[in-house]
């Protein structure tokens, strides 16, 4: 007798999703499907990494941008400080001279006279740097792809003592310059508006960004090459008057000995 084999066949269709079969797409199996996704993954990763390094690489030039700034602010303190503590040396040795002295009335004199000459060096070396400066970027704007060409535009009237160094204040400004006053004539004719014409908006953008970056570190180096200057043409000055008074007090010294022997020699004579 062979042993017999009952085949155990469902008799009903079992609608209970397993895990596999939630998870898994009608889609895996389709090859094109699968291509479309794949490339869509490969396209979507790529421009996210490139997104990433142009971040990084901003990020990267406004640090070194804050990191100039920094720089030429401290070293513009440093040089106003070394010109009033030079300034205040000459002056108080003066005072101390007069005010200890023979005539306290001349330590007076002395001190009004630093209290006045101090603030006007610091000021006027101020404002020379700040002129330099904004000299220096009137002349970088209107270099950016030919802007001082373009009719009825006022370079000087963009730049002041306030925001010669602002970079997105002059960035504004030469933008806002572009819409208003290139037309479709001057696109055709003009330098600055026809580079902007046959450039896209954002390259054309990035390019005065970049000219103004260069304009603005280039002023700030005249400001202080100026300022540096104006500064070595006030210590010879300030030299002369500390000595002319030192000289004034000397002689004053002089004649209240000469009077005070005289009249000695006439007391006890």
């Amino acid at each position: 007798n062979k042993p017999s084999i009952t085949p155990h066949t469902p008799t009903t269709t079992s609608r209970v999703l397993s895990e596999c079969d939630i998870q898994t797409s009608i889609y895996d199996n389709d090859p094109e499907m699968r291509s479309v996704k794949e490339n869509f993954d490969r396209q979507a990763s790529q421009r996210f990494e490139e997104y990433e390094e142009r971040m990084s690489e901003q990020r990267q030039k406004c640090k070194e941008q804050c990191e100039k700034d920094i720089q030429q602010i401290i070293l513009k303190d440093k040089v106003q400080k070394s010109l009033e503590e030079k300034v205040e040396k000459g002056c108080l040795m003066c005072a101390c001279g007069l005010g200890g002295g023979v005539a306290p009335v001349w330590g007076l004199v002395s001190g009004l006279w630093y209290g006045t000459w101090s603030p006007y060096v610091a000021t006027t070396v101020a404002k020379a740097a700040t002129d330099a400066g904004v000299k220096e970027t009137i002349k970088g704007l209107g270099q950016i792809y030919g802007l001082s060409t373009l009719p009825g535009v006022d370079i000087p009237g963009m730049v002041n003592a306030g925001n010669f160094q602002n970079i997105m204040h002059l960035i504004k400004s030469v933008m806002r310059v572009q819409n208003n006053f290139c037309t479709s004539g001057l696109n055709e004719t003009n330098l600055f508006c026809s580079t902007e014409v046959k450039m896209t908006s954002p390259v054309f953008t990035q390019g005065v960004t970049q000219s103004i970056r260069e304009t603005v570190e280039v002023a700030g180096r005249a400001a202080k090459m100026a300022e540096v200057a104006e500064a070595a043409e006030f210590l010879p000055k300030t030299t002369i008057l500390t000595n002319t008074i030192i000289a004034f007090i000397v002689a004053i010294v002089v004649i209240v000995l000469v009077m005070l022997i005289i009249y000695l020699i006439l007391r006890y004579r």
